[in-house]
């Protein structure tokens, strides 16, 4: 939209009867508290008009972080790759490789590295490297936020040292002698009254900042991983992001509204990829009853199926690694007895062929799915009564009461949902791009399929709107009938979280026949491959052009296999390529990157990160290798963006504000 069509679309707004006369007045006169006068008018428009022809900052799309905050954690200290590629084009012909790495360590782990270095540099050096050393930072300092207006890295400096960064970010050393000693006298200064630990941290954290203009965190930011609370303790603090829940998230904020079939599911999670600690260190969750319950009802069985492959044998001892075996049989038997009560409960969710308790015949040792019988590997089920297959004992009944309200009421876990429920929704559209985590339910020919939900019949976008609804309608109200929609959601081959045709759990622990823990995808990831389902898809959601694509996570891309993320002639990219250390043997990397900058896209696969320690010490980095590079013809600009969009209105808006001032309408 150009400046003409914003103004005329003003004038259509405020144009018509005395109502919309009297609306475009109150309207003005409130802008006019804010804009005094025709020179004040005249100075924001002149400033929003320069904003506008800025190239468009720099946006990074991460997807399925689960829990793994070391790699995380790195990727935006490195800003994706962005401040190791400025150090490279400003100091590759001019500093050694090594002096290159140590400067890039510095500035992703300042603290961490500062102390490292003053600890192998001799003190009699110490000033001569803090010389050498702020000065590149300053350089590298300009070369990242050269972008952005002098006003917006004032205020991303918050680190005390406000007016002295800014001032040696726009001295003209190279043209002015004076301005030249003026700079050094500022450096010199730094050093000798012992700031310059302070200000390489205050100058490091800007650069971080300025690397990133604008994060996309595209789903699953909980399970598998160790620590998902730190990754929300950084998002959190991060200045600019969105968040598109992914179906891991909404289990979680599910658990947290206390829907039980949820909690089990979550706690069944935990116990599967040995990170109960989770749990208990980090939310308080009291998992006593459950421990001393699963003990005590198991204590002659090894529970040798609850010992799965992505179980971190070097974590516990065998005496806690038999405990915790016990403890993943017992939530997992509570949770397929929780979900058939679920079922029951609700039938317009349609998921009668997930009642397989009722379908076990233990003493023959087989269960009964789609009318074929299958055999068990696993025989010792005593609190089943194959009578009332899907009712809790008392025990299991006090267990999941006691969790319930541990999960309630966890302050740190309702903290975290919080957020996650403020700042995330079910799908973004930003810079013409579609962001969702998982599919958009497909029938089998191509079309976006109708899903009953909430007593509505609704499919594409207006189905997604919905969703969005009701999630924040069961975190404002959390009445018990509404927060088992979240189960629903985690669960449901029509849920857009989910997107498959099943969830095949109960076969994936106790059938033998290992084809029948199989679960096929939706639809949709067969058509996501062709580019005019992708437009079809984008025309759905009001978007169309060159420069509008399909962004999702979910699906980890097994490249081994010859897998690429690449969809649809480009037009859908899968950026989940597995963070998750489970996820590597299947994918053969650590995931992807993407960055949308003013020159265009580009696709990074990350290989394995080791350790933030080893980071430090060895100054290794996370390798990325470029696959994919989409370049326009023109360098965007902010113009080009929706921030841009938006400053035209406000730009228009302040134009009727300056008629209203010459025309005497306003004083």
């Amino acid at each position: 939209m150009n400046e003409n069509e914003a103004n005329e679309q003003f004038s259509e707004k405020i144009q018509g009867g005395e109502e919309k006369q009297f609306s475009k007045q109150k309207y003005l006169k409130l802008l006019s508290k804010e804009f005094k006068n025709t020179t004040e008018v005249a100075e924001e428009i002149i400033n929003l008009k320069a904003i506008l022809n800025l190239p468009k900052g720099t946006e990074v799309f991460l997807s399925d972080i689960h829990g793994e905050y070391a790699p995380f954690n790195h990727i935006l200290n490195n800003g994706a790759g962005i401040i190791k590629s400025k150090i490279e084009e400003t100091f590759e012909n001019r500093i050694t490789e090594k002096e290159r790495n140590t400067l890039a360590t510095l500035i992703y782990y300042p603290k961490e590295k500062l102390k490292l270095i003053k600890q192998e540099t001799q003190k009699e050096n110490l000033d001569e490297w803090y010389a050498i050393t702020l000065y590149r930072l300053v350089e590298i300092a300009r070369k990242v936020s050269s972008k952005y207006t002098r006003s917006k890295v004032r205020k991303a400096i918050n680190s005390g040292f406000e007016y002295i960064i800014d001032e040696l970010l726009h001295s003209q050393v190279d043209s002015e002698k004076d301005k030249e000693n003026y700079y050094k006298q500022i450096i010199k200064t730094i050093i000798e009254l012992e700031q310059a630990d302070s200000f390489i941290i205050a100058i490091s954290d800007l650069i971080k900042q300025m690397a990133i203009d604008h994060l996309h965190i595209i789903g699953d930011i909980f399970d598998r991983g160790r620590y998902p609370d730190l990754v929300l303790d950084k998002l959190m603090s991060f200045h600019s992001l969105d968040i598109q829940w992914g179906n891991h998230d909404i289990l979680w904020m599910g658990a947290g509204c206390g829907n039980k079939a949820n909690i089990a599911t979550v706690i069944r999670i935990c116990a599967r990829y040995s990170n109960i600690g989770i749990l208990e260190d980090s939310y308080g969750i009291n998992m006593r009853p459950l421990s001393t319950f699963a003990q005590k009802t198991y204590k002659n069985d090894d529970c040798i199926n609850f010992m799965p492959k992505v179980f971190d044998y070097n974590k516990y001892d065998n005496s806690d690694r038999n405990i915790i075996a016990k403890i993943h049989k017992a939530i997992t038997i509570i949770q397929f007895k929780i979900e058939g009560q679920m079922i029951k409960k609700h039938p317009e969710y349609h998921l009668d062929g997930r009642l397989l308790l009722d379908k076990m015949n233990i003493e023959k040792g087989t269960v009964t799915i789609e009318g074929k019988e299958y055999e068990l590997n696993d025989k010792n089920f005593p609190t089943i009564d194959k009578n009332h297959p899907y009712a809790l004992t008392e025990e299991e009944t006090e267990v999941m009461e006691r969790l319930t309200e541990s999960f309630v009421h966890s302050p740190s876990l309702q903290k975290h949902l919080k957020y996650l429920y403020t700042k995330g929704e079910m799908y973004t559209i930003f810079n013409k791009n579609l962001l969702f985590h998982g599919c958009i339910p497909t029938d089998e020919n191509g079309n976006l399929k109708e899903v009953e939900f909430m007593g509505k019949r609704l499919r594409g976008k207006a189905y997604f709107d919905e969703i969005n609804d009701v999630v924040n309608k069961v975190f404002a109200s959390k009445e018990p009938e509404l927060v088992d929609i979240m189960w629903y959601l985690w669960i449901s081959p029509d849920s857009p979280f989910f997107g498959k045709e099943k969830m095949a759990t109960f076969e994936s622990y106790f059938v033998k026949d290992k084809t029948m823990s199989k679960e096929p995808k939706s639809p949709y990831y067969k058509y996501a491959e062709n580019e005019d389902f992708c437009i079809k898809v984008l025309k759905e959601f009001g978007l169309e052009g060159e420069d509008s694509h399909i962004l999702n996570g979910h699906v980890p891309v097994k490249v081994k296999d010859g897998e690429s993320p690449i969809k649809a002639n480009g037009k859908l990219l899968v950026i989940d390529g597995g963070l998750a250390k489970s996820f590597r043997e299947k994918t053969g990397n650590a995931g992807y990157i993407l960055t949308y900058n003013s020159n265009g896209l580009l696709l990074s696969q990350n290989k394995p990160f080791e350790s933030i320690e080893k980071a430090i010490v060895e100054e290794t980095d996370i390798i990325s290798e470029i696959i994919v590079k989409k370049t326009g013809v023109t360098r965007k600009r902010v113009y080009d963006t929706d921030i841009g969009t938006k400053l035209k209105g406000e730009i228009a808006d302040l134009q009727e504000l300056m008629k209203a001032y010459k025309n005497g309408e306003i004083k």
